[in-house]
């Protein structure tokens, strides 16, 4: 996770460890999703929170889910979360988890669903793991145990991300394309130039003779772009330069349209070059 990142989920943590909950029984839930485990060394503010919040006499307690009241219940989702759960951006995406005993991540995660929150159960290395890969999920969690601005700012930094990537693929979708129709754009007009040179292009339709003017004219045109030039279907320019290339490739004076398969074989061919056989006369009788 990058720096900028990690600072910024260091922020959200303490902007919901910051929360005054305002009721009794809030403060009372959000204690018991605390709980009474250690507390890491990198988490500063929720030390602070458990003092503030334990000195108020408020001792941990187990949490009744069942009928408690919707904002009690997000702050003790919020109170688990700043004691069990992590929040990470890898390349991009959010992920968030919750790690606790195998027993509870049932039950939490049953508890999360019943809010309409589904999260993925595992099992890693004997500890039960809740877990979010979805930012839409990740995001509204987040705003329903309290946070603010510091969501916002992750959401906007992955909003950015976003426009980002498709940009650069739109991009690098439009420099391969733009690279395709100038390597084919040589090799047309190296052709047109190969049967020009030999007086072989006068001779060809006029229509393969103005897509042949039309490409030198505009040698970045697309096939679509050209085709709009002239007013005609794309395929008949497509065919009318496949004409061209096949002509300064095989060098020949007559250069025809490629037979279809299945399409009888000119009569020259069925006949044979010299023409169909003379018959010969009968010779004399031989007594």
């Amino acid at each position: 996770m990058a720096d900028g990142d990690r600072a910024l989920v260091a922020a959200l943590r303490a902007e919901l460890a910051s929360i005054e909950p305002g009721r009794t029984c809030d403060r009372t839930a959000e204690v018991a999703g605390l709980g009474t485990g250690a507390i890491r060394g990198d988490r500063p503010a929720l030390g602070r929170l458990m003092v503030r919040l334990l000195r108020d006499g408020n001792p941990p307690r187990d949490f009744t889910w069942e009928g408690a009241a919707d904002h009690c219940r997000a702050a003790w989702l919020r109170g688990r979360f700043l004691a069990r759960g992590s929040l990470s951006v890898a390349q991009g995406r959010l992920h968030l988890e919750f790690v606790v005993s195998p027993e509870e991540a049932a039950e939490l995660a049953a508890r999360l669903a019943s809010v309409g929150l589904p999260a993925g159960v595992r099992v890693r290395r004997g500890r039960g793991v809740v877990t979010w890969k979805g930012a839409d999920d990740i995001g509204t969690f987040l705003r329903w145990i309290g946070a603010g601005s510091s969501l916002l700012e992750l959401e906007s930094r992955q909003v950015g991300r976003a426009v980002r990537g498709d940009l650069n693929r739109l991009l690098n979708a439009e420099s391969a394309n733009l690279e395709r129709i100038a390597v084919a754009a040589a090799r047309q007009l190296d052709a047109i130039a190969t049967i020009d040179a030999d007086g072989r292009l006068a001779a060809m339709p006029e229509q393969v003779r103005e897509v042949a003017a039309l490409r030198r004219a505009i040698p970045e045109a697309s096939l679509a772009e050209l085709a709009a030039e002239l007013a005609i279907p794309r395929g008949r320019v497509q065919r009318a330069l496949e004409r061209i290339e096949a002509a300064a490739i095989h060098r020949d004076d007559d250069v025809t349209e490629p037979v279809l398969p299945g399409a009888p074989a000119p009569r020259a061919e069925r006949q044979g070059h010299d023409g169909p056989a003379a018959s010969t006369p009968p010779g004399p009788a031989v007594a």
